[in-house]
């Protein structure tokens, strides 16, 4: 499946825009606005970014807990060092344990601002103009259908015009 999204300053546009798709051909299931009044962001599934940034964080606590752990563990033995005035054993666990929570402050970090920044992709900067009050035209289709779609979508002189290919998954 072929998209093509377009960003239009304002709603008339938009309508003008979705009227000229219509009256070409194109069938209303294969063309939708997003913006104020219409589809939100959220109802054409564009990644929600925050939703990004806590999948890249939990996808790093997998990793990160028990390597923080065994680090803490080791550096405390190798060290020596009495965090408390216990048994050896029980400083190499409170080591362990502090290394642990390093861990999870790395990947809420940076687990959390990659997802943020780059687990997104392209969405955030849809969400971002649909934010400011911008519209975005969606033409979903064939090469063939989008690139006529193209061509009407360009004499409205449209901020933005982008295609993508869906990914087959064979």
């Amino acid at each position: 499946m072929n998209y093509l999204i377009a960003v239009l300053p304002d709603k008339s546009q938009a309508e003008a825009a979705y009227s000229a798709l219509t009256k070409e051909g194109l069938s209303p299931n294969q063309v939708d606005i997003l913006g104020n009044g219409y589809k939100s962001a959220d109802d054409y599934k564009l990644i929600d970014p925050n939703q990004q940034a806590r999948k890249g964080a939990k996808r790093l606590l997998y990793w990160l807990i028990p390597f923080g752990f065994i680090a803490g563990y080791a550096f405390n033995y190798l060290t020596g060092i009495k965090i408390l005035a216990i048994a050896d054993i029980g400083n190499h666990i409170i080591g362990g344990l502090l290394g642990a929570a390093s861990g999870v402050l790395g990947a809420y970090f940076v687990g959390g601002a990659v997802g943020l920044t780059v687990g997104s992709g392209d969405a955030l900067t849809y969400r971002n103009r649909l934010d400011a009050g911008k519209y975005l035209i969606v033409v979903r289709g064939t090469e063939e259908l989008t690139r006529q779609a193209t061509r009407i979508l360009r004499s409205f002189e449209p901020e933005n015009i982008q295609g993508y290919v869906e990914p087959t998954s064979a």
